[in-house]
């Protein structure tokens, strides 16, 4: 087998790369990682180098694969190494560049070794790893992390040698709910009746929601769209990670997978959160509003995308990453993991320590968490890693 490594994911047709992504969720499909590259989001510029890894069998034929990437610092990245950058600084080592197995700017667990279904999963899957860390070391990068992989892949690279470091997600699940009312039938009484208040003041102040898709939006309903997502960056003082051309592109090459839901009063559009939907799943991603309107935050983001959920019976709901207010609306803590590489024994060592103490702060916190649940008992699903 043969080992390639891309600047672009141009370098690889659509077709053969789709091929090798085994769940059903956009994230990691060619026509997704293409947008960001041609629309400059992530690109060298942007201090997010492509390197993604293609393993061809002897007749060409990629059976697997790995997205990559070299950075020069941890923006967009949302499990946060900057005490271990500083650290390595205090020591008058550098920490950047780095390698990096993610999607840019989504916290989404998914599949990170992607292996033909015709491939010997367990060499192809060694080889993916292998390469990863041969590539860090021959560039004389300080480390390799694979953000949000799944749990069998989590398992492979401790396996490997890599740390893993636990995180904590808020996320919905699908019980088989009929309705929303028959999902807020679960709650305490106490809870439904605060989630039956809040819906029930977004509707009582006039506003209702459009649900669109990709083939939907015209210039004018983007334009108006994007404003309310960079607003949201600008009031935290930063700047948008996505730029316009990025949704744009994403909507014309993948309309099924961008859903939105535009909130307005009367003709007038207020606000909108923007998801992606995967064959089993929704992912909430970005949200805007034009002005404060009482729980519209919690209507758009949550409770539309529930309702959403049931009416398309998908079994899960991941709203994005962080938010204790995420709770009381339905979502329970989730358990998520990261991998890392440290080529530095000595930072290696101080780093498993930490992230081996780390990890028990995060499960006393998820527990803590999962006491205050609305369910009358929480689900089954609850704290999964």
């Amino acid at each position: 087998m043969n080992v390639r490594v891309l600047s672009s994911i141009a370098q690889i047709d659509a077709a053969s790369w789709n091929s090798l992504l085994g769940e059903g969720q956009p994230f990691l499909r060619h026509e997704f990682l293409l947008a960001l590259e041609e629309s400059g989001c992530a690109v060298p510029q942007t201090g997010w180098s492509p390197r993604h890894l293609v393993i061809d069998d002897a007749k060409g034929i990629p059976v697997g694969a790995m997205p990559l990437f070299r950075k020069g610092h941890s923006r967009g990245e949302f499990v946060f190494d900057f005490s271990w950058a500083n650290a390595y600084a205090q020591h008058g080592l550098p920490y950047y560049p780095k390698l990096l197995s993610a999607v840019p700017f989504t916290p989404v667990r998914g599949p990170r070794l992607l292996i033909s279904p015709q491939a010997n999963a367990t060499l192809v899957s060694d080889l993916l790893i292998k390469s990863a860390i041969d590539y860090a070391r021959s560039e004389q990068l300080s480390s390799w992390h694979v953000l949000f992989p799944t749990n069998d892949t989590s398992e492979r690279l401790r396996s490997a040698g890599l740390i893993l470091r636990r995180d904590c997600q808020f996320h919905w699940f699908n019980q088989g709910y009929e309705s929303f009312d028959a999902f807020l039938a679960t709650f305490t009484a106490e809870k439904r009746k605060k989630a039956k208040r809040e819906r029930r003041r977004v509707a009582e102040a006039g506003i209702v929601f459009d649900t669109l898709h990709g083939s939907d939006m015209d210039d004018a309903l983007w334009d108006t769209v994007y404003a309310f997502y960079a607003d949201t960056f600008y009031r935290h003082g930063h700047d948008p990670y996505l730029n316009l051309d990025f949704f744009k592109r994403v909507a014309a090459t993948m309309p099924e997978r961008l859903m939105l839901k535009l909130a307005r009063i009367g003709a007038e559009h207020i606000a909108v959160a923007v998801f992606f939907v995967g064959d089993n799943a929704l992912f909430g991603r970005y949200w805007g509003a034009a002005g404060n309107y009482h729980s519209l935050h919690f209507e758009t983001c949550y409770y539309q995308g529930i309702e959403y959920c049931i009416a398309k019976k998908l079994q899960r709901f991941e709203p994005g990453t962080q938010g204790e207010h995420k709770v009381p609306r339905g979502f329970v803590p989730t358990l998520m993991s990261s991998a890392h590489y440290v080529v530095d024994k000595r930072f290696a060592a101080a780093i498993r320590d930490f992230a081996a103490r780390e990890a028990r702060g995060v499960d006393t916190y998820a527990a803590a968490v999962n006491e205050h649940v609305p369910y009358h008992r929480a689900p089954d699903e609850e704290l999964q890693l």
